[in-house]
């Protein structure tokens, strides 16, 4: 009674039945919706540029900044949904946790259009604030428990990384990737490896205790608002007009394409996510393989928001190869993730997955030489393609139960 009454924390049991989503963590996605709309904005810039002689290598080297920003903001988002995952999320010190972390994707967002300038410290400051509050005030919630010396572990990295943070953003373009890239890979490295510190240890991810289908419902929930954001950037970019004929079917094929990216996740893999997490042996370790599985197709869908944008703007016109690689590379992201994550809940992939990876490598060389709004009509028929065949593999047979492989 006492513990409970000084807001000390307990891991959630393996077996407990979690609750839904927060409202508190809800209206943190939401910070997230426009943050994401910052990674598309930026993006589009450095595919828009005036053309030179390194435009070609400029849109390669933009394009990985703006990745490396993506990653970031995903690394905030998942590691508070896993805090809220396995403890308690109306705990004060869980809430603490969420809000500052809200505060800090804010501040994120808003620098991204300039964090390789004007604003990189306010984005790394930001970062490192997110990243090293969770695991300090975690540590000092759990008390005696034996979760706290992984805490401590995860506060040591994390303080660690943040001075290669803030030590890049004061340095050029050049040295500000590389040490954020250093950062990124060893913060990666270290939650691999059990978060290993000298002398503290590290730990197993099997014997991590988590909600399972709370987890799970975030992932769907982030996954709506990387799906969202790729509807607003079509509204955004159609709304400015002009409204001719080429700009119209640019739009509806890009809202096309947005429902049948919702379908193809919901059947049947993405709707009882959580019932694999809960079926598996370990879950905890199909909850991180579910986590790079949706980073994939997030990846997907900004690269395919960005594509909207480009050929809205530009219907009728022969796009060079970066834009397609977007246009055609975006879906083809998502459906390389969407069947790892039916080999997550089902122990197998379906062969239009792969029919449909094929058509589209296939058909980039001779779209390079067709107007824009073709490839995006394409990639919206290989996708309604999938969608079909899903629905005819799932018509008059009984609701396929999850049988994860882990």
């Amino acid at each position: 009674m006492g513990s409970r009454a000084a807001g000390r924390l307990e891991p959630v049991p393996a077996a407990a039945t979690p609750g839904r989503a927060t409202f508190l963590e809800l209206f943190f996605d939401l910070v997230y919706v426009f943050a994401l709309t910052r990674i598309s904005a930026r993006a589009f810039e450095d595919l828009t540029q005036e053309p030179g002689p390194e435009h070609g290598w400029g849109i390669v080297t933009g394009s990985g900044k703006t990745l490396l920003l993506l990653l970031a903001l995903w690394a905030v988002w998942q590691g508070t949904a896993w805090t809220t995952s396995r403890y308690d999320p109306y705990k004060v010190p869980l809430q603490t946790v969420v809000i500052t972390a809200l505060v800090c994707s804010m501040v994120m967002g808003v620098a991204i259009p300039r964090a390789f300038t004007d604003t990189a410290l306010m984005f790394a400051v930001a970062y490192v604030i997110a990243q090293v509050t969770r695991p300090v005030i975690l540590s000092v919630a759990l008390g005696p428990h034996p979760y706290r010396r992984l805490k401590v572990r995860m506060a040591v990295i994390f303080a660690v990384s943040g001075v290669l943070w803030i030590g890049g953003a004061m340095l050029g373009t050049n040295g500000q990737v590389a040490l954020w890239s250093t950062a990124l890979a060893f913060e990666y490295l270290a939650a691999r490896c059990g978060w290993p510190v000298p002398g503290l240890g590290r730990s197993t991810i099997s014997k991590w205790e988590i909600a399972g289908e709370h987890l799970a419902e975030r992932y769907q929930q982030f996954f709506l608002v990387a799906l969202g954001e790729t509807i607003l950037v079509a509204g955004f970019s159609y709304s400015r007009g002009p409204y001719e004929t080429g700009h119209a079917w640019a739009f509806a094929l890009a809202l096309a394409t947005s429902i049948m990216l919702w379908r193809i996740y919901v059947q049947r893999a993405g709707r009882i996510l959580g019932e694999a997490v809960t079926k598996a042996r370990h879950p905890a370790t199909i909850g991180r393989s579910a986590a790079d599985t949706h980073l994939v197709m997030v990846v997907g869908l900004a690269a395919t928001a960005i594509g909207y944008e480009l050929i809205i703007e530009h219907p009728l016109e022969r796009i060079p190869g970066s834009w397609l690689a977007l246009v055609l590379g975006g879906p083809a992201l998502f459906l390389a993730g969407r069947a790892r994550l039916e080999y997550e809940v089902f122990s197998r992939v379906s062969p239009s997955r792969w029919i449909a990876l094929l058509v589209l490598a296939a058909s980039a060389v001779p779209l390079l030489f067709l107007p824009g709004v073709l490839a995006t009509a394409l990639g919206a028929l290989v996708l309604a393609a999938v969608v079909v065949a899903d629905a005819r593999r799932a018509h008059g047979a009984p609701p396929e139960p999850a049988s994860p492989p882990f």
